[in-house]
C-alpha cells in the first residue's frame, strides 16, 4: 500500500507561481515512478506531467510544456510540480499518483497507475 498526500495549493493570480508536493509513505519510495494529473470542474481529468524513479525520464503535457516543472527527492519521499505564468485554464485540482510497475517510465496514461492522493485546489484567478 502507498499513501500519497498533496499540498501547496491556494489561490494566485495570472502570471504568478505555485509549488504542488505529493508526499508518499508506505513502500520505498524509489521502486516506483510518479504523476501529476488535474481535473478542471466539469471535465475530465487529464495528464499534466510524470517522472520515472531515478528522475531520468520526464514527460510533460503539451499545454504546461515549459511552464512546468516536475521533480522528486526520494530522500524526502517527496515529488513536486512547480507551476510558473500559471493562466487561469489552469485552474483544477490537482493529483499525484504512483505507477508502482514501471519504475524506469514515465507515463501519461492514468489507468498505469495505482495509487492516487486526495487531490490539492490550485485556483488561478485572471
Amino acid at each position: 500500500q502507498v499513501q500519497l498526500v498533496e499540498s501547496g495549493g491556494g489561490l494566485v493570480q495570472a502570471g504568478g507561481s505555485l509549488r504542488v508536493s505529493c508526499a508518499a509513505s508506505g513502500r520505498t519510495f524509489s521502486t516506483y515512478a510518479m504523476g501529476w494529473f488535474r481535473q478542471a470542474p466539469e471535465k475530465e481529468r487529464e495528464f499534466v506531467a510524470a517522472i520515472s524513479w531515478s528522475g531520468g525520464r520526464i514527460i510533460y503535457a503539451d499545454s504546461v510544456k515549459g511552464r512546468f516543472t516536475i521533480s522528486r527527492d526520494n530522500a524526502k519521499n517527496t515529488v513536486y510540480l512547480q507551476m510558473n505564468s500559471l493562466k487561469p485554464e489552469d485552474t483544477a485540482v490537482y493529483y499525484c499518483a504512483a505507477d508502482m510497475t514501471r519504475r524506469n517510465w514515465a507515463l501519461s496514461d492514468e489507468a498505469q497507475y495505482d495509487y492516487w492522493g486526495q487531490g490539492a485546489q490550485v485556483t488561478v484567478s485572471s
